[in-house]
């Protein structure tokens, strides 16, 4: 029945979040974007006590069930793990935890958190791995899928799909998601819950408070036989038969072994007394290191999360070319990020902002320090004023919920115009999309020589009322692909 349980609720899980990375329509946004935010890292980074509570009290209840229910990466670990399983029955077996690995691991994750290395804690926090594996690889291929469902509606007079743009955000991102698919498939395939159990922070923050959990799997050894089942058939390998001991830092309390037992020796329920296996080379009760080891580490994170292409045309004027993508000199960050220092150190490199954003407009950096979290760009759209979804569905905090009014008045950066990619002065043609469609009215059309009754119109930007939305730079038609205006971020926003 555990096993059962625990079955259902991590596919609820899995199958919600991997519907709300993969959907580009916004269905799922209305019925699964609370699921990110019940991921652990992510509440703490958000200061969300009450989901950071509630965590911490099911694990001193039921053990690291997080692990396997909650985490999508712990999730899709096991499916990687059963479908070696089906290659090859009772593949494990017990080994010794590796804890200089484990916590050097946590070191490091700390450690890049605390100074904002990005794509360091990226890749060892486990929603953050998801994420990015699920909008690089997952995302394209629903799309796809998508694509060729509508091709045969559409043949078929129906309008149940519609096509939607399959396009390249981030090439560096993409060999990421592969790479770290390809290692977490081999892993999960041969020894199960590898990466869970000695790479992961969460996993071994958790196992802290695992040991002493409410809820157990025990021995009964006057009914073991010492089959050894229960060892091949445990995925985070913590199960020694032989001295009938379990590492319940370790144990994700997925009930295989329960299941795999044909003796009945193995039960999930509360021990009396205070004399619980832990693991054959740690039979006794925490130490008061251990204990030490958790309040460090938990002061730790703390201390981290505190310091912390279609083709357009404009009414039928000037054809909008293919874009070049300008060279900024201060990245762009989303609204409601408030400083490009705040987006580095809460960002977890998820994407799930990426993925919903409908304007096409965020795609992951590639900028060493803050690889894969999300920049702004406007070769594709620009950031319409009446949109919050990436502010909706930042599960850390990076992006603080703003609501339209609050984000018509947020200077995310100014437009700059570049007088020799302009074609009002290149090629003699009226032009002015940037001032018709500037939302906020920062752009007016001047004389380029006030002198000359003759002189072409230009853009003049006022930039004390500029929000950076990107409208001028996505509809300028400028000279060969170069836009002739442009949006620079600033470091700080600011309120306008």
């Amino acid at each position: 029945m555990l096993r059962k349980v625990r079955i259902v609720l991590a596919a609820v899980m899995f199958i919600g979040i991997t519907w709300l990375f993969v959907d580009f329509t916004g269905t799922a946004h209305h019925l699964t974007s609370w699921m990110p935010k019940v991921q652990f890292l992510e509440a703490v980074l958000a200061l969300n006590i009450i989901v950071v509570a509630v965590l911490v009290v099911l694990t001193l209840i039921f053990g690291r069930m997080y692990c396997s229910v909650i985490c999508p990466l712990g999730v899709m670990q096991d499916i990687f793990g059963w479908l070696g399983k089906k290659a090859k029955k009772n593949r494990y077996s017990f080994s010794k935890e590796l804890k200089w690995l484990r916590y050097s691991a946590l070191v490091l994750f700390i450690i890049a958190l605390v100074a904002g290395v990005g794509i360091v804690f990226q890749l060892l926090a486990p929603y953050s791995t998801y994420g990015i594996i699920a909008t690089n690889l997952l995302q394209p291929v629903y799309i796809a899928g998508n694509n060729v469902l509508a091709s045969i509606a559409e043949n078929a007079d129906s309008y149940l799909f519609y096509h939607e743009d399959l396009w390249l955000r981030s090439l560096p991102s993409l060999i990421i998601a592969a790479v770290m698919l390809i290692i977490l498939f081999v892993l999960a395939w041969r020894n199960g819950r590898t990466y869970c159990n000695t790479f992961c922070p969460i996993g071994t923050i958790l196992s802290f408070l695992a040991r002493f959990s409410f809820l157990k799997v025990s021995f009964d050894k006057d009914k073991c036989r010492s089959c050894s089942l229960c060892s091949k058939n445990c995925k985070s390998a913590c199960i020694d038969f032989k001295n009938h001991t379990v590492d319940y830092t370790r144990c994700v309390v997925c009930g295989n072994c329960i299941d795999s037992c044909k003796f009945g020796a193995l039960k999930y329920g509360h021990t009396k007394g205070t004399v619980l296996a832990v693991s054959s080379h740690d039979t006794e009760e925490p130490s008061p290191n251990s204990r030490r080891s958790f309040l460090i580490g938990s002061a730790l994170v703390s201390t981290a999360v505190l310091a912390q292409e279609k083709k357009k045309v404009d009414g039928g004027l000037a054809a909008i070319a293919d874009r070049v993508i300008p060279e900024r000199q201060t990245p762009l960050t989303p609204p409601g990020s408030l400083s490009a220092q705040h987006m580095a150190q809460h960002c977890t490199g998820c994407q799930l902002c990426i993925t919903e954003c409908p304007n096409q407009v965020l795609r992951p950096s590639t900028d060493l320090l803050t690889m894969m979290q999300p920049t702004m760009s406007y070769e594709r759209g620009y950031c319409r004023p009446e949109c919050t979804r990436c502010s909706e569905v930042c599960p850390a905090g990076a992006i603080k919920p703003i609501t339209p009014i609050e984000k018509s008045s947020i200077q995310i950066g100014h437009a700059v115009w570049i007088k020799q990619n302009c074609v009002a002065v290149n090629d003699d043609v009226p032009c002015g999309n940037c001032a018709r469609h500037c939302p906020t009215g920062a752009i007016e059309m001047i004389p380029l020589d006030p002198d000359d009754g003759d002189s072409p119109m230009v853009p003049a930007v006022n930039e004390h009322v500029c929000i950076g939305c990107g409208a001028c730079e996505n509809l300028c038609p400028g000279k060969n692909g170069q836009t002739a205006i442009m949006v620079e971020g600033h470091e700080v926003h600011k309120e306008i």
